[in-house]
């Protein structure tokens, strides 16, 4: 009866987290809207909704399976250098760019988990930047097939499934992007309110207890890190199949500290928290850049310093007071 009592439970709390709140249903139709409410900035948005891609990644392994890492962007230059090179040699369907795009960044990190897995989280941060260093270098040094230091250029896209061309004011890059974004979060949402969900969860709060209850620790993490790199090799795939070019950027050290602090902003540990945090990042970024193009480093990380001493449990306090309000709302509504 024990047994039973706690398998219905655990179905109850898998069914619960899968059901769609008011809340999270007018995030998405206000993403989507943004086309028409936002034409002059939709290059604006497309960089967010690619960042909010990227963010999803690292929260998969940060937040629900407690894997630090300092070199996420190994697996968002793969993609991109991927996509661009298939583009380049092969083909510019931009469905098939960015199936090469996950599945190349994905191929690494299923490669590097051994080493990501083991040791402390020292331990960790170090492996994951020391392999971004190393896909940094060798593109830098393969300059005949990379382009090196001038990046990767001559990447012509076709127009998506055949019909939508790319254009310079980004109609069709952001929806092409939000839309990928869109699929890939209804993906993840599915796989941390599953039984694999709730094992990373239980591997990441206490690995010895998981063990002794028969999780496989080590394939949990590996297939967690695995998910999350091909998840940011999307994002460089859309990130070089809508600029139509790759350098390398892509795999600088800043782009992986810019994801920190886009999680430090929205918050790990639920999915929206990325989301959130790029809108944010992106808005203040290009709010202080036009203000002072020169000090905006500073302001951000002014504010990030306030944020972070006292700001960050006041606005995630609100939010989730706005959520469960919405949540309410709609069980009344039932």
């Amino acid at each position: 009866m024990r047994a039973e009592s706690f398998e219905a439970r655990v179905r109850q709390a898998l069914y619960a987290g899968r059901r769609w709140h008011p809340a999270e249903i007018a995030f998405w139709i206000l993403a989507f809207a943004a086309f028409v409410l936002f034409p002059s900035h939709l290059l604006l948005l497309n960089e967010i909704a690619i960042l909010a891609l990227f963010a999803l990644s690292l929260d998969l392994i940060l937040g629900y399976a407690g894997i630090v890492s300092l070199g996420h962007a190994a697996f968002l230059g793969m993609g991109a250098y991927a996509a661009g090179l298939l583009a380049k040699h092969v083909t510019g369907d931009p469905v098939a760019g960015l199936a090469c795009g996950m599945a190349a960044a994905g191929l690494v990190g299923l490669l590097t988990s051994p080493l990501v897995l083991r040791g402390s989280d020292l331990t960790r941060l170090m492996v994951t930047l020391g392999v971004a260093l190393i896909l940094y270098e060798l593109a830098n040094s393969f300059g005949s097939l990379t382009g090196g230091a001038d990046g990767l250029q001559g990447v012509m896209m076709k127009p998506v499934l055949g019909q939508f061309e790319f254009d310079i004011f980004g109609r069709t890059a952001y929806l092409y992007s939000l839309s990928v974004l869109f699929v890939l979060f209804l993906i993840a949402r599915r796989v941390v309110h599953s039984p694999f969900g709730l094992s990373l969860r239980a591997v990441r709060d206490n690995p010895l207890r998981a063990s002794a209850s028969g999780v496989p620790n080590g394939r949990r993490l590996a297939a967690a890190y695995t998910l999350a790199a091909a998840y940011a090799g999307a994002a460089g795939a859309l990130l070089a199949q809508t600029t139509q070019f790759v350098s390398l950027d892509v795999l600088d050290f800043h782009r992986s500290a810019d994801l920190m602090l886009v999680l430090i902003i929205g918050g790990a540990g639920y999915l929206y928290g990325g989301l959130v945090g790029a809108i944010a990042f992106k808005l203040l970024q290009d709010a202080i850049s036009s203000f002072t193009p020169q000090y905006w480093m500073f302001w951000i990380g002014l504010f990030l310093v306030l944020f972070v001493l006292g700001g960050r449990e006041i606005i995630h306090g609100a939010i989730k007071t706005v959520v469960g309000r919405f949540a309410r709302l709609g069980k009344g509504g039932a």
